[in-house]
């Protein structure tokens, strides 16, 4: 039965994908993004990772997810597209995917433990282990990616300056 819901859940994880990237509103987009995050996170917990689960709801499919929203509010991109709907399956798959989601949580958390005959290494996912794998056997990878966070936050501060000076739009200074 576990196989059959990783299945469904990595079907919906592949059609919010698919559909995030095909999609020509921002909005739209967004929301399968949610999709896709909430669908791995039910990934998380087939895996028996907890700490997982509940980091990739609340960072990515809470904060990243509202994030992406409030950039996409303040720019206007929103307002700036063709109001009428181009695909009429984006709403109905939205829907669609979304029970999906919602049926697959349901029965994973009314279904009780796992069964005794398989055998899980309960610490897997344990923060402690999370880290000590992060500091020691990834410390190069998650160097390169700060600093390349780092660059990119940066760049932004000198785009937007020097988009600013090009408009002749007034800097806010402290």
């Amino acid at each position: 039965m576990e196989f059959i819901i990783f299945l469904i859940t990595a079907a919906v994880a592949i059609t919010g994908a698919v559909a995030m990237l095909l999609s020509p509103n921002a909005i739209h987009s967004a929301i399968f993004l949610l999709i896709n995050f909430v669908a791995i996170s039910v990934l998380y917990v087939l895996l028996y990772a907890p700490f997982l689960f509940v980091i990739q709801l609340i960072v990515y499919a809470g904060a990243i997810i509202v994030l992406f929203l409030f950039v996409v509010m303040l720019l206007g991109a929103e307002r700036a597209e063709d109001t009428r709907e181009r695909f009429a399956w984006q709403r109905p798959l939205g829907l669609t995917l979304s029970a999906i989601l919602l049926g697959l949580i349901g029965y994973i958390a009314l279904r009780g433990p796992a069964p005794e005959s398989a055998v899980v290494d309960q610490q897997f996912a344990a923060p402690e282990r999370i880290a000590e794998a992060l500091f020691t056997t990834y410390l190069l990878p998650f160097e390169i990616t700060a600093f390349l966070l780092l660059a990119a936050v940066v760049g932004v501060i000198v785009l937007h300056t020097s988009e600013t000076h090009k408009t002749g739009e007034p800097r806010a200074e402290n």
